[in-house]
């Protein structure tokens, strides 16, 4: 396959590791791609049969993703993909939002997405939630549209671990930004105003909410409520990281990871005939 055919496909997924233990599918943020996974997946338990999807919404973006594409309906491409089921779903920043919406889109259907894509478990990374729509203010508006460049700089920051300088740092963030867009600031945005009314009662799979003490993007606060607001959640707050804990401390998140998925029932198991490692699949 060419390099400009993969550039094209809306979602690409990869195989990392084939352990027979439980499957993972990780799915980025936006802006983000699959490489924002390699520190966990270079430290994750090898028992882990780990795959991870390339989104519309990745850093070269597929054109018309923001205005014109079904996000949700992407997300869900994703976990059909999976030979044998997603299994343990974990889902980063806008991806994380964007599952949860569609999950509630089908739960409102009346149907089972968990049956329906194998979920067996949700991992909610850097999620934005809020309870109220009251609780949204103009001044949040401003806040998340001024300061948007610095969720990508901070990325960009973690990613380079020293390589680059600050200005060269604070210059690939405004492009980055430019590249996602007006109408990609809005689609994230509507998505986070939309949280209040999601059917997180009907989400009863268990689930690891899991956020950055020092994250200034999505709050820990927003990660500890929205697990209280799911039947079977539990919210961990990591001291010392912001809002790419993955790549932060990615030992450490590799044996938070480990632990929820060890503690799963066996239905988190891969099945068997799945593909070779590296396939790419749409």
């Amino acid at each position: 396959m060419s390099l400009a055919t993969e550039v094209e496909r809306p979602v690409v997924l990869r195989r990392h590791t084939t352990g027979d233990r439980a499957r993972l599918l990780l799915l980025h943020g936006l802006a983000n791609s699959a490489t924002v996974w390699h520190g966990f997946v270079e430290r994750a338990d090898p028992d882990l049969d780990i795959w991870s999807a390339d989104l519309p919404w990745r850093g070269e973006g597929v054109a018309g993703w923001s205005d014109r594409g079904d996000l949700p309906g992407w997300v869900a491409e994703a976990l059909r993909a999976v030979p044998g089921g997603a299994g343990v779903v974990v889902a980063h920043s806008f991806s994380a939002n964007l599952l949860l919406a569609l999950l509630d889109r089908e739960l409102a259907a009346g149907l089972d997405p968990f049956d329906r894509y194998g979920i067996h478990g949700l991992v909610l990374v850097s999620p934005f939630y809020r309870t109220d729509p009251a609780a949204f203010e103009w001044a949040d508006i401003s806040r998340y549209l001024n300061d948007f460049h610095l969720i990508m700089e901070d990325g960009i920051r973690v990613h380079a671990a020293g390589r680059i300088s600050d200005r060269l740092c604070r210059d690939m963030a405004y492009r980055v930004r430019d590249q996602v867009g007006p109408y990609g600031w809005t689609r994230f945005f509507q998505t986070y105003l939309d949280t209040p009314w999601l059917r997180t009662e009907a989400m009863r799979v268990p689930c690891l909410v899991l956020s950055g003490e020092d994250d200034f993007a999505a709050l820990p606060g927003e990660a500890v409520e929205l697990a209280a607001r799911l039947p079977d959640a539990r919210a961990r707050v990591l001291p010392g990281c912001g809002h790419f804990l993955m790549s932060e401390q990615p030992a450490n998140f590799a044996a938070v990871i480990a632990e929820f998925a060890g503690a799963l029932p066996t239905g988190g198991r891969p099945a068997s005939g799945s593909r070779p490692v590296g396939e790419h699949i749409r």
